[in-house]
């Protein structure tokens, strides 16, 4: 059995040279390793697989689901109610306990998956050197010391030290965040560090997939120990939390739970004491347990969810996890990726310098048209040579847009086709270069020499066209370019401070073709230089502003260098001007409380790695911070398994950091998780309504039961009547209050805090307040109709059933007045409402149903009475709400500029 898939002695294998390694490998690179020593090579380390921990069995996970709190009182609810004869009741809680169950065991089981997805980033069969020979094996087969043959297009079976690289580029932005294909050397890096994949450039790891070259590598590490191994273990390493919603519904659960059973305990003491009849005291105390308990909440909370998941699928946020709904409304910190996020993910030309000047281009993506522009209408010569080299040293291909609303897309290196892109703008296309001047030879890229060439024919000659990197092209340029080049490097420092990428471009003429075509980069001609970058998304910025207004604080975590990153981080508003980048080796020094002290002042990381993200994440939750984390890679799965939501990407996500997550962006667009933090903050407030209303409601059917025993009134309610209020209480109303459109400013508040019970904010208060105040009414309206020997308990009991219906009608805003709401903008509550009326009525005045409810018809001028009763509780609601918008008018001017001009934010669409 193996004890660990990665040898001690290669511990460091980028740190020294290549045969080094094959020797404590004990393989000969000419020969690859005998087939009898890797099958014992193969039972010491064990197969080159992920090993994913055990799952919890089905049974386990549905058991689960019933060990909520909420769900413990529904199902006594139901016992209740079996106890009762109310076997619709019954029905309907067990409908709505499986219901529940069934979705919280589909979401943990997908869960689960994400492991499943990180195994299968795996290639199947590779091309292996053993006992001379290549041949093909199965990649769980590889061992420590075997020697993986590597072309463009193959996905990397393990991790390898490289023993040879030939224009070698392998796309590793899956593993490490690198937006580009990372050039690799065979070179030994020994001030690389340890705990950044990204700069061990000559590796190869498991995982990431070949863009470009060929090359050879001997595998240090397998399964387990290889980096992806490593990202297994933190991804198991770290299960889900609990979301704020789900964490406020429990304790909401306990509370009201205890609440019910003393105060039911207290109705059916007093009751038996006063002489009433024990069973009837125990029917009427079980009614009043059975409407204290909020059978509907999961109920609505689920259709608030679904609804809500449905409306940010429109605009691009696919949910996976419905609690990750609501908890985008509790968000107070957003840590996103930066490539495709707050980028376009394509890289650009911005702007262009030549002896003769300084340009800025304009455009979108990789479509070849747009202006070069100048603040010097001079002609320059430099433009058509460069312009030549940008379409000829290149390999790229630019596709047109496929359809209205689409844009250019590229084949190739992103480099290759913003300068192909470049040269279009300039005249000049990829077709041109290939009739008038065909592609003789070349030297391609490769990371030591860091520049490519190409030679073309010409009527007269040989033309020469090359491109690279600034430093690798300056040594050769002619000796009267010396100048120059001392110019060009100092643009190219003031550009690159900016977070600029930047290419040097030149040429030269010869009258034949050179025996060796290396022997042509001498002597160079320097056309000019290109910056190039990856320019963040147009709606990046105002997305940012849009955070900052809502009191979310913003976070970019990239495994660009920091330059990069801070040009970005300033350009969308997350850094201001002075504020610094921390990098991911200065982490690496600072231990968790330092890392927790400076987190809350550093907005900007760079060149992190997998355990960093998790550090950057937990030290905001140990504040005390609400987390949603963007990524895409697989280096990203475990920080977005460890936020409290993790946001993937849809567009350039890797399955793995899809599974991870509880959301994913079909457009990898930040302010799309601006527009879904509203929604969320929109279905918190519905919720934060729906138990307003039932708190109030349902306090005030226990209080006129209570005090009515406490002051020697009469039962005033038949357990019946309890059972049917309760209905209308649980029903439509409630499920229309949970679709309430989004109240005005909901992006110009900040979140709210993470430690706030569901019952904050004054809710409870309110609940008691008018609760009592119903209750007051309906006793005062009992004993009035008693002395005056009217059908007093048809009179209380639909006084209250009315009442609770405009309480409906006035809490559908904290703030703003009915009137102004509008009935018709929640036509379904409107309709609740009518249609209970009717109902109730029905109920009064059909003798079919007198005997069934204990009623009895009411006379014109009693109906009148329990109408003006009625209004109560939605006048006493208005005035509260009027006292409010005059204690604070400037947060009601704030709603109605909102009115006027909307949210100036990022808005989800109805």
């Amino acid at each position: 059995m193996a004890t660990t898939s990665r040898p001690a002695a290669v511990a460091r294998a980028w740190a020294v040279e290549a045969a080094e390694v094959a020797d404590a490998l004990g393989v000969d690179l000419a020969v690859g390793l005998a087939g009898d020593e890797a099958a014992l090579r193969l039972d010491r380390y064990g197969p080159n697989q992920l090993v994913e921990r055990s799952r919890k069995p089905a049974w386990r996970l549905l058991a689960e689901q019933f060990a909520n709190t909420m769900i413990v009182i529904l199902l006594l609810a139901a016992a209740v109610t079996v106890v009762v004869g109310d076997l619709k009741d019954t029905a309907v809680i067990l409908a709505i306990v499986v219901l529940n169950a069934l979705i919280g065991f589909v979401q943990e089981n997908r869960a689960e998956d994400a492991m499943a997805a990180l195994k299968a980033m795996a290639a199947p069969t590779v091309q292996v050197l053993r006992s001379g020979r290549v041949a093909e094996f199965p990649a769980a087969d590889l061992v420590p010391g075997d020697l993986v043959r590597l072309a463009a297009g193959d996905l990397v079976a393990a991790d390898l030290r490289l023993v040879e690289a030939r224009a070698l580029r392998v796309n590793e932005a899956a593993l490490t965040g690198e937006s580009q294909p990372v050039a690799k050397t065979v070179d030994a890096l020994p001030s690389a560090d340890a705990a950044m994949p990204a700069e061990q450039r000559n590796l190869a790891f498991r995982g990431t997939a070949v863009s470009g070259g060929r090359g050879t590598g001997v595998v240090v590490a397998t399964g387990m120990g290889t980096e992806l191994g490593r990202l297994a273990e933190l991804l198991q390493a770290h299960p889900a939390d609990p979301t704020p919603l789900q964490r406020r519904l429990a304790v909401l659960g306990r509370r009201m739970a205890a609440a019910a059973v003393v105060v039911c305990a207290v109705v059916f003491a007093t009751g038996v004491v006063r002489g009433e009849p024990v069973e009837r005291m125990f029917l009427t105390a079980v009614s009043l347990a059975v409407a204290a308990i909020p059978e509907g909440l999961p109920a609505v909370v689920t259709i608030a969810l679904a609804i809500g998941a449905s409306r940010m699928a429109r605009q691009q946020a696919l949910v996976r996890k419905l609690p990750a709904v609501e908890t985008l409304g509790s968000v107070t910190v957003i840590c996103t990726d930066k490539t495709g996020t707050l980028t376009e993910n394509r890289m650009l030309v911005e702007r262009v310098w030549t002896p003769a000047g300084t340009y800025l281009v304009e455009g979108d993506g990789y479509a070849p048209v747009g202006a070069v522009t100048s603040d010097t209408s001079a002609p320059d010569p430099n433009l058509d040579g460069l312009a030549f080299v940008a379409a000829a040293c290149n390999d790229a291909v630019l596709q047109p847009a496929d359809g209205p609303g689409r844009h250019w897309a590229a084949t190739g290196d992103p480099t290759e086709a913003a300068l192909l892109a470049l040269a279009g703008k300039l005249g000049m296309t990829r077709e041109q270069v290939e009739r008038d001047h065909p592609r003789v030879a070349e030297v391609g890229f490769d990371a030591t020499r860091r520049r490519m060439t190409t030679l073309h024919q010409e009527p007269d000659g040989v033309r020469v066209a090359v491109k690279g990197a600034v430093d690798a092209l300056v040594p050769l340029l002619q000796p009267s370019d010396a100048e120059l080049a001392g110019k060009a490097e100092a643009v190219t420092a003031g550009w690159a401070s900016e977070g600029y990428r930047l290419l040097a471009l030149a040429e030269r003429r010869l009258t034949d073709l050179p025996a060796e075509p290396a022997t042509v980069e001498a002597g160079l001609r320097l056309l000019g230089l290109v910056a190039l970058a990856d320019p963040p998304r147009a709606a990046s910025a105002p997305a940012v502003a849009s955070c900052r207004l809502a009191g979310i604080t913003p976070v970019m975590i990239t495994g660009d260098d920091a330059r990069t990153a801070g040009s970005i981080a300033r350009r969308t508003g997350i850094l201001a001007d002075g504020d610094g980048v921390l990098t991911g080796t200065e982490l690496a020094r600072l231990d968790d409380a330092a890392l927790r002290g400076r987190v809350e002042d550093t907005h900007a990381y760079a060149r992190t790695n997998p355990e960093q993200k998790l550090r950057i994440v937990a030290a905001w939750k140990d504040r005390g911070a609400v987390v949603a984390m963007t990524g895409d890679g697989v280096n990203d799965a475990p920080a977005l398994r460890r936020a409290d939501i993790g946001v993937a990407m849809g567009i350039t996500g890797t399955d793995v950091s899809k599974e991870a997550a509880d959301m994913v962006l079909a457009d990898d667009d930040f302010a799309t998780i601006v527009a879904a933090v509203e929604e969320g903050r929109r279905i918190y407030d519905n919720i934060r309504r729906f138990v307003r209303y039932l708190l109030t409601t349902n306090s005030a059917e226990i209080w006129v039961m209570f005090l009515a025993s406490l002051i020697a009134l009469p039962v005033p309610l038949l357990p019946v009547q309890i059972l049917w209020i309760n209905l209308v209480t649980d029903g439509l109303p409630a499920i229309a209050l949970g679709l309430e459109p989004a109240e005005r400013a909901t992006m110009r508040r900040p979140p709210r805090r993470p430690d706030e019970s569901i019952l904050g904010g004054g809710l409870w208060q309110h609940a008691l307040w008018v609760g009592l105040t119903m209750a007051a009414v309906c006793l005062g309206l009992l004993a009035a109709t008693h002395a005056a020997g009217w059908p007093w308990q048809t009179m209380v009991f639909t006084a209250l059933a009315l009442m609770q219906l405009g309480h409906a009608l006035a809490v559908r805003s904290e703030r703003d007045s009915f009137f102004t709401l509008g009935a018709r903008s929640n036509p379904l509550l409107l309709a609740a409402v009518v249609g209970i009326v009717a109902i109730q009525l029905a109920i009064v005045y059909l003798p079919l149903l007198h005997p069934v409810f204990g009623t009895e018809p009411l006379a014109p001028v009693q109906l009148v009475v329990v109408m003006i009763v009625s209004t109560t509780a939605f006048v006493a609601v208005e005035i509260e709400k009027w006292l409010r918008r005059r204690r604070d008018p400037r947060e009601g001017s704030v709603a109605r500029a909102a009115a006027r001009g909307g949210d100036h934010g990022v808005s989800v669409a109805p």
